[in-house]
């Protein structure tokens, strides 16, 4: 059983230049993490490595998106997401997660790698509206239900999921730079 915060209602902010990583096994158990993961979340590396990666699951987060993101790595495809993080403190932060399937020698999927930054305060402020909305119809009718509010607003938006956060969290000028460098040092 892992330690579960009180959840507050404080945000922590950090960098945009500072880089989350993190490393799961296919079953969400953490396997590394950077430094930088255990400064933001609170955690040290001893109480985060082999505790479910759901450790940081904050509330005011639907399961629908989770399901989507498990959906794409176990199929192989990477995808993007912006997640609302809970904090050993009960505070929490927003990041965009880029996440990764990684293989074996046959194409298979063993592990899966996240990096993450600050999300900016106009990716929060339409995630969390939309994720609002979600989380209480999956409150009152499940989780199917969530999806299919998403699958409606992403039609009438006219966008794929994937389209609808890479236009949201489109990274720019020296922060897409940065981003790309990180990735291929822990890729």
């Amino acid at each position: 059983m892992f330690y579960r915060p009180i959840v507050l209602d404080k945000e922590i902010k950090f960098s945009k230049k500072k880089f989350i990583v993190s490393k799961t096994d296919l079953k969400g158990n953490i396997i590394f993490i950077n430094k930088n993961f255990s400064e933001v979340s609170g955690y040290n590396e001893a109480e985060l490595i082999g505790a479910p990666h759901n450790i940081l699951r904050h509330p005011d987060m639907p399961r629908a998106v989770f399901f989507i993101v498990w959906q794409a790595l176990l199929s192989g495809q990477p995808i993007s997401g912006v997640i609302k993080n809970l904090a050993k403190s009960g505070e929490y932060y927003w990041v965009i997660a880029d996440l990764e399937p990684k293989f074996n020698l046959k194409g298979e999927v063993v592990a899966l790698t996240a990096f993450r930054r600050a999300a900016p305060q106009d990716v929060i402020d339409t995630t969390e509206e939309l994720y609002e909305t979600m989380l209480a119809i999956e409150k009152k009718h499940g989780m199917e239900k969530s999806l299919a509010y998403l699958e409606a607003f992403l039609e009438e938006h006219n966008l794929t999921y994937n389209e609808f956060i890479e236009e949201l969290i489109k990274p720019k000028g020296i922060i897409a730079t940065l981003l790309s460098a990180f990735k291929r040092m822990f890729g």
